[in-house]
Parts: C-alpha cells; structure tokens; sequence
C-alpha cells in the first residue's frame, strides 16, 4: 500500500483528515511520550483528524443544551467513532502483513499525569531502560508531526480545515509510507488572546509560555493552568488545593460553581466527563477568531456567535443564569449588535 492509498482507505474509513509522520521526528521525546517504545520497530504513524461538528457546540452556546458536545462531540468520538475507524484501518495493514496499533484516544492508563510528572506509586518499568506502563502518545504533537496543522496558542490543534474543531486517533505501523511534510501554509494561530480572554477560568497564561522543539522545529503555546482547567471544564468553581474543590464539599453531586447551570453534577457520557463549559475560551473563541480571520475552509453560511453569551449567577441574589454583561462584541462576527 502507497501512502496515498493509506490516506484514501482512512477516509473511506470516516476519517477527515489524515497525514504521516516518519518514526525519526519523534527524536527528542520525553521516555514516557515516545511510540518507539510502543513499537520499536515502527516506520510510520498515521495520524487521523475526525472533526467535531460545529452543530455539536450550539446547545451549549445558547445554554439550552449541554449533553451533545460531551457526547457527540468529545466521547462519542473519543471511545466509540475514532476507535472504529483505527481498527478497521489496521486490519487492512494487517492484512498486507505488517504489525499496526490501532490508537483511538489517550491511554486511560498512562504512567504520567496532564502535567507530564509521573503518578506516585503508579507503575513501574519491567526492565532498566524503559518506561513505565503506560506510554503516552501526545497527539496534538502525532498530529503536528504528520503536517496536519499547528498547535495553537491554547494548546489546541488547529488545522486549515477545522481550526480547533478535532479530534486525533493514530496508527502506529511496521509498514514503511511517504512521510508529509511538518505544516508549512498559511499561519493559523495569529496569538489574538480569544482563547485566553474568554476562558471562564483564566487558565491560559498570557505571558506564560511552554517551548518545545519538534522535529526541528522550535512550537510556543501558552501556560495551562490545568487544575483550574479541569475545574471550570466541568462548570465547577477553582479553590486553592487543600480547601475543596468545586463541588460542594462532601457531595460530588451537587455543584457550586462559576460557569454551570447545573445544580447536580451531570452523569458522564461515553466515559467522559461533562464539558459544561463548552471549551468557552479554547475552541469557541478561537473558532470564532479564525472564521472572522477566514482562515478555516469549512465556512458556513451564518455566523457562530449569534447572540450575547449566557453566564451563571451565583450571587445570593442571583438568577443562576443571565446575559454576560461584559460582553466583547470583538468575538461576534456580526456587523451590528443583535437585538
């Protein structure tokens, strides 16, 4: 099979987009976030991109319906849609006599943490040299690596189909493919602050950055506050560690917090937990940045952001939910102020 062949079988698969990394551009990665341990003897990565349906983020915009993005849009895909198209794809490489790994999400059981540090008592490596039990594949950084796109300055992947609207699943092979050049077209990320001025959390850094090289190639995102990230992801309210988290304190049930209307935590949805914040800052803003740029190929006929964006108050007083009275209309497209 030719790449080209690779890539076509990957889209009939439900992939949207698709591009190859060779093994060697991973020279430099952390031990626990290095696919050559997985497979040593891997020539290629195959990185796919399925999008999420910008359809998939209007219940939440409006704050009428919170359920479709944290099923349809973020575990559906994650544990049900993306691990279906790898596997279907490796059986097909397998078929042609070469190993593949079919890689859908990020391993529920990796040895590091979101920051990178290893969890404490976790895992340890079953001889001198290796890592510990599980390796992470970093796959905003799988997808860079095959030229799909950028990596944004939230952290997010951008590519010049669906700006930040995707998510990654790859296969690791034996099987030797035409590598694609790292993403050289038009700059994606203009570094705007969306992202960091709409995150209901604050979480993004503005003058915090992280550096790393990638294949020759020097990539800056912003700090992430990833504790913080977690809280406000799920509606909760962030406090110092050691005084409680977002919910109320004994009952993981009941929610008080700065960006949800939910009084109860919701059940989670395809193993995944609830995006109530609807990734307000990361993919909404930045989305809506980019489309008004024009830099995204898949337009639409009307604008995103079509009304003021809900946010919840819970003050003593309040009416748990109503119009954001700081408002930016620099993140609505529209000429003039809706009515």
């Amino acid at each position: 099979m030719t790449s080209a062949e690779v890539k076509a079988l990957a889209k009939s698969l439900g992939a949207d987009l698709v591009g190859i990394a060779s093994m060697d551009r991973f020279e430099g990665a952390p031990k626990q976030m290095d696919p050559r341990y997985i497979m040593p003897e891997a020539k290629s990565m195959i990185v796919m991109c399925f999008r999420v349906m910008r359809g998939s983020l209007r219940g939440i915009e409006e704050g009428t319906f919170f359920s479709n993005y944290s099923a349809m849009g973020y575990g559906g895909l994650t544990y049900n849609y993306i691990p279906m198209t790898v596997i279907n794809l490796c059986k097909h490489i397998e078929d042609e006599g070469y190993e593949a790994i079919p890689i859908g999400h990020q391993s529920d059981w990796r040895a590091i943490t979101n920051d990178g540090s290893l969890r404490e008592g976790y895992s340890v490596p079953v001889e001198p040299g290796k890592p510990a039990p599980d390796v992470m594949v970093h796959l905003r950084i799988a997808a860079y690596l095959a030229g799909l796109g950028e990596i944004g300055y939230s952290k997010m992947f951008l590519t010049p189909e669906f700006g930040p609207r995707q998510r990654i699943g790859v296969v690791l092979t034996e099987m030797e493919l035409e590598p694609d050049p790292i993403y050289d077209g038009p700059k994606l990320c203009n570094k705007c602050m969306a992202c960091a001025d709409a995150c209901p959390g604050g979480c993004i850094s503005k003058t915090k950055t992280v550096k790393v090289t990638l294949a020759g190639h020097e990539v800056e995102w912003g700090e992430i506050d990833l504790k913080k990230c977690s809280d406000y992801f799920r509606g909760g309210e962030y406090t110092e560690p050691g005084k409680g988290d977002g919910y109320m304190e004994g009952r993981d049930d009941i929610i008080k917090g700065s960006h949800t209307p939910f009084t109860h935590k919701p059940k989670n949805l395809y193993n995944t937990g609830q995006a109530v914040c609807g990734a307000r800052g990361c993919t909404r803003a930045c989305m809506i940045s980019m489309e008004a740029r024009g830099v995204i190929k898949n337009q639409f006929k009307k604008p995103f952001r079509r009304n003021r964006p809900w946010q919840v108050d819970w003050s003593e007083n309040g009416n748990r939910t109503y119009i954001d009275p700081d408002y930016n209309a620099k993140y609505v497209t529209h000429e003039k102020e809706p009515d």
